[in-house]
Formats: structure tokens, sequence, C-alpha cells
């Protein structure tokens, strides 16, 4: 099972894991949240991210998904890949995360493009 680690601003990874414990009826396993503040020194955190991209790993790689590329939580993100065993995402959202815990069994190559799909398929033009 690949781990999923959420980085993101503020509570919005934790919020995103709620909503889908309260869709899925249960708290999946290997999946962890750092949430970064405005106060937070990107160097300060880094060594506690590495600890939970430690926690996340259970042996087969985490995808990491963050919100917004280019942000601090990204920038922490990308200190921590290491491409096919910790690949990242930006731009998560409910829809994609969804997506992540229902083909995290897949290989990482798979999961990464169920990811996407999942995320973009998601955004919807509602008539």
């Amino acid at each position: 099972m690949i781990g999923i680690f959420l980085i993101t601003h503020g509570s919005l990874g934790e919020a995103l894991i709620q909503c889908a414990c309260h869709v899925l009826n249960k708290r999946p396993p290997h999946i962890v949240q750092l949430g970064v503040s405005a106060q937070d020194d990107p160097l300060d955190l880094l060594p506690l991210a590495r600890q939970m991209l430690s926690w996340a790993d259970a042996g087969q790689g985490v995808l990491l998904l963050t919100d917004i590329y280019g942000a601090t939580p990204s920038n922490i993100a990308t200190k921590l890949l290491a491409p096919g065993h910790v690949e990242g995402i930006a731009g998560v959202n409910l829809p994609m995360l969804l997506r992540v815990l229902t083909y995290r069994d897949k290989d990482m190559p798979t999961l990464v493009q169920r990811a996407v799909s999942g995320g973009c398929d998601g955004v919807l033009h509602m008539k």
C-alpha cells in the first residue's frame, strides 16, 4: 500500500482527510498531514516533514499531495521527492484524495495518473 502525505496551508490537509473519512466511514491507514502556517519557517519544518514521511511509508512509497504549486507547502514537498518512491502532486482536492485512497494498492505510476485524472475530473461546471 502506498502511503499518503498531505502538506498544505493551514488545516486544509486535515480537513480533506476528515472529509474522506466521512465518505469512507473510516480513517485510512498510512495517511498523514502537515499544515504550514504563515509563521512557520520552512527550514524548521523540513526535519519534521522527513519524519512524517517515514510514518506514511509502508514500504511501497509515498505520494505527496500539496495544494498550490510554488507555495511554501509544495516547496517543502519538493525537497522530499525521490522519483519512483516519493512522488508529488500539487492541486490536491477531495476528488483527488478519494481517487488516491481507492487506487493506492496499484503501482506508483498508476496512482499518480489516477490522482491527477481524479482531481481534474472532479472539477465540473454545474448547470
